[in-house]
């Protein structure tokens, strides 16, 4: 952000780019105003809110009176830098003031358990302006990411700052950790016929276990928009299952030329739909906060009338099962996030693993809190900021990779690795699970992670430096949907 900037230099910026020098003064010195601290009693929640969506719309018609991004010059580059992060600044102090009024507003004083696209889009409704609505992103998402000036910014400083608050982000925690509404609507078709087709996921129980199996084959299993929902609802169905006593992730054999009829576990994020400006801020968060945490901590418990329990002082009471992946091929950045929340992982002869974070722009997940634990903060640096990649058949891929077999082998190794798990009667599974994470990742450290995760990534996924990333190193403009 730029708010230590002087005003001076903040409107040369602009009038560079050929906006009126009055209009200028007139919009940085309302700026200015609405980012000030108020006087005790002076100001109230709805007057700074109208103000401030005021103020930031005025700001979006600045830019909107600019050219594309990607067409701009130097001035209207600087000046469209300068707005974006001129109001994000604003936004962001408006979040830390407000945060809780805000939150209780949209909870009903934490008595309703929000999702965070539900608090997005409620949020949206209840500060306009402040928050992109659904429809104005819908509208964004038709410019190319390179075009995109970043509404959704916006929501990184909303949910950084609900994070920052220890109860606030707790609270916001557990909700995530419910099962969704999709997989409650399923539960009783998968517990009847022990398979279910979500589209971009399998599910199906075989004994004792239940086994996801993504389905995205022409995008090598990559992660987006699309498959998000389909893999949080069938990781809640094998969670609820009350015969179900294991979780088994591995890929559905692909299309790609490469790799035609084989089985790949993932290739990470669609690359290809960031790029042409059709992939969400929000799964970064929903991802992590759901479907990941779902997987580590298990699911969140409810009182007998159904209601979020959060009793951050008591041990953890969550629903959760052991969970077993299998990577076939490779294991590329969200997929290799994956791995880091696995009680077990057996892997091909020949595959690797890897955290192409420097290459895409991005923060890899959770992967810069929870890799240093398995590798060392120096082997995590280099995966994450040195692209290093890890071969399964080496020693050093070992503290992440339980069992390597040949590929002709992996269907008996993953067989024999569920009995052996499941033999002993998996009392104590949960138990474990949950005495590990007190010393390795406690729900507040989480937390904590999630709020620079929220903020930073925002920045990040909005940045041009991704931009010129994909098409440096993914051909990025020769890809299609």
């Amino acid at each position: 952000m730029i708010d230590e900037i002087p005003l001076q230099e903040r409107s040369g910026r602009l009038v560079r780019a050929g906006f009126a020098e009055s209009e200028v003064q007139v919009f940085l010195r309302d700026l200015e105003s609405a980012c000030a601290a108020p006087a005790a009693g002076a100001r109230t929640f709805a007057a700074d809110a109208a103000r401030l969506g005021h103020i930031c719309r005025r700001g979006r018609d600045l830019l909107e009176r600019l050219p594309a991004k990607s067409k701009r010059n130097a001035n209207e580059k600087t000046a469209g830098h300068a707005l974006v992060h001129l109001l994000a600044d604003a936004v962001w102090r408006f979040f830390r003031a407000y945060r809780i009024p805000i939150y209780d507003a949209l909870t009903a004083g934490r008595t309703r358990a929000l999702r965070l696209e539900e608090l997005a889009w409620a949020g949206a409704d209840l500060l306009p302006g402040i928050l992109p609505s659904q429809a104005e992103l819908a509208e964004e998402s038709r410019n190319s990411q390179a075009d995109k000036d970043g509404l959704e910014i916006h929501q990184g400083m909303f949910f950084g700052q609900l994070l920052s608050d220890r109860e606030i982000g707790l609270h916001m925690c557990m909700a995530m950790l419910l099962p969704t509404a999709a997989a409650r609507a399923r539960l009783e078709e998968f517990q009847s016929s022990g398979k279910v087709d979500l589209g971009a996921v399998r599910l199906e129980a075989k004994g004792d276990a239940g086994y996801l199996y993504f389905h995205h084959p022409r995008y090598l299993n990559a992660e987006d928009d699309d498959t998000l929902s389909p893999q949080e609802t069938a990781c809640d169905l094998i969670l609820m299952h009350p015969q179900l006593r294991m979780g088994v992730l591995r890929g559905e054999p692909v299309e790609h030329a490469k790799y035609k009829g084989r089985r790949i576990f993932s290739a990470g994020i669609n690359l290809t739909r960031i790029y042409q400006g059709k992939q969400s801020y929000l799964f970064y968060l929903t991802r992590d906060m759901g479907l990941l945490n779902k997987m580590f901590r298990g699911l969140a418990a409810t009182d007998r009338a159904g209601r979020l329990e959060l009793r951050p002082e008591e041990p953890e009471q969550t629903l959760e099962k052991p969970w077993l992946a299998v990577v076939d091929g490779f294991a590329i950045g969200g997929g290799c996030q994956l791995l880091l929340v696995m009680d077990y992982v057996i892997a091909e002869s020949g595959a690797y693993f890897n955290l192409p974070a420097r290459k895409e722009g991005i923060i890899p997940g959770c992967a810069n809190l929870r890799l240093p634990r398995f590798m060392g903060e120096r082997m995590a640096r280099q995966a994450i900021m040195f692209d290093k990649t890890f071969r399964v058949d080496d020693a050093e891929a070992r503290t992440l990779v339980s069992e390597v077999h040949p590929r002709e082998s992996l269907d008996a190794a993953v067989e024999a690795c569920i009995a052996n798990a499941l033999g002993s009667g998996m009392v104590s599974a949960g138990g474990n699970r949950k005495a590990i994470r007190i010393q390795t990742e406690p729900l507040d450290t989480f937390r904590a992670y999630m709020a620079t995760y929220a903020y930073e990534q925002a920045f990040c996924h909005l940045s041009e430096q991704l931009v010129h990333n994909l098409e440096r190193h993914w051909n990025a403009k020769e890809r299609k949907l």
